[in-house]
């Protein structure tokens, strides 16, 4: 049997509590959100330039730069 629960927690109480995990899970942690944020990016594009022309290509080399953008963030993030 499966329970759901509800919690209001607030951003602050989230970055506290991210703050406090090991370095690995922040790494997943990292991961699983940059393919939340490249999904996001990929449907705004997609509604954007919806057209018979927008080919699989033209998505890989957006995500590309998408996820180099993401890398590079967290990068200078990590030297701060």
């Amino acid at each position: 049997m499966e329970t759901l629960l509800h919690i209001d927690i607030t951003y602050e109480q989230i970055l506290s509590l991210v703050r406090q995990m090991p370095v690995q899970q922040k790494i997943k942690l990292s991961k699983e959100l940059e393919k939340e944020s490249i999904s996001e990016i990929l449907t705004k594009l997609l509604t954007v330039f919806h057209t018979e022309e927008l080919d699989l290509e033209t998505i890989d080399r957006e995500i590309e730069i998408v996820r180099q953008q993401i890398y590079d963030r967290q990068k200078h993030e990590s030297h701060i």
